[in-house]
């Protein structure tokens, strides 16, 4: 399986900004790769850098042997794009949409109509094709930005954050048309900050925070990393203070790690659910009050919060 996209010390900087710090990975033919990372981490500059939206301050990145900063155009037809943001016209139904979008891509007549009629049917849209967007569920919208993406038959399909603000039903959609999509061959790089999709989707992982690549490959590889240990997310009240719980929990034997965030605290331990009485005691001899608690196997985010001392969505 040879890579269909690589990526090779790619930086880019806006004044004093760095958003991207000179990351490198590969994207092999036919898999689902996600970066998984938090909002602010440098995943949509990445993404747009390699849809040839702008020019990367250093570094460069090939799609089918084909250089983003170099052959731009031969890039766009080898890729799909399915940004964070709708690329959608609210008053034209989904199927005018589609057609608008494909005579974009120079897909006219006949043709047109075919591959509209196929992406409706992949979006499970066929029957509400000639309503107008603006009447359509968040969820809804997000699946016509797809089929957007998929018009020109695609050999890398980007997708940017697909099921930020859609409710859950939708979102299992989305996650299972990801799916079905890599089933009929396409290769797909697919950004999100929620750790269950791409627990759920990828064949690999990279992790990327503050701009940084910070950890890349198999669920397995990137589990073993923190070993057998779990996490116990401790979610306090508005008033209460994660850094003080924090600092007395991490004296306590069986903690490794506790780290403050916004209204919680995240504790990487060898095993939660011995821990947990303790850990209540405790907040209760500080007089902090626990509202809710979520004891986690090895995961993604365990994996996160031992390389950057932080929780994946603080």
């Amino acid at each position: 399986m040879a890579p269909i996209l690589e990526v090779n010390q790619l930086l880019k900087k806006y004044g004093d900004l760095t958003a991207v710090k000179g990351i490198s990975f590969d994207v092999m033919e036919g898999e689902i790769f996600s970066l998984l990372g938090p909002n602010g981490a440098g995943k949509t500059t990445t993404i747009s850098i390699l849809s040839t939206l702008f020019p990367p301050t250093s570094g460069d990145a090939s799609v089918c042997g084909h250089s983003v900063t170099n052959e731009a155009m031969a890039v766009k037809n080898a890729i799909g794009v399915v940004p964070q943001e709708l690329a959608l016209y609210n008053d034209l139904t989904a199927l005018e949409n589609l057609k608008f979008w494909g005579q974009m891509y120079n897909l006219s007549g006949k043709a047109l109509s075919m591959r509209v009629d196929e992406v409706l049917e992949q979006i499970g849209l066929k029957e509400r094709a000639k309503e107008r967007i603006k009447t359509y569920s968040g969820g809804m919208k997000r699946r016509v930005n797809i089929g957007v993406g998929l018009l020109h038959k695609p050999k890398l399909l980007f997708m940017d954050e697909p099921t930020v603000g859609i409710d859950p039903q939708s979102r299992r959609a989305i996650l299972d048309s990801v799916k079905d999509l890599n089933q009929t061959g396409m290769t797909v790089l697919y950004t999100t900050h929620y750790m269950e999709e791409a627990q759920e989707l990828s064949d690999r992982v990279g992790i990327i925070d503050h701009g940084e690549l910070i950890a890349m490959g198999t669920q397995e590889e990137l589990t073993a990393q923190v070993g057998e240990m779990d996490t116990l997310i401790l979610h306090l009240g508005e008033n209460e203070d994660p850094i003080n719980l924090a600092n007395s929990l991490s004296e306590m034997e069986g903690v490794i790690q506790a780290n403050p965030t916004d209204h919680q605290v995240a504790i990487v331990t060898p095993c939660a659910e011995e821990l947990l009485a303790p850990v209540v005691s405790r907040a209760n001899e500080l007089g902090i009050h626990i509202y809710s608690v979520d004891m986690r196997e090895p995961n993604l985010e365990a994996v996160f919060l031992h390389l950057t001392g932080r929780a994946l969505r603080d």
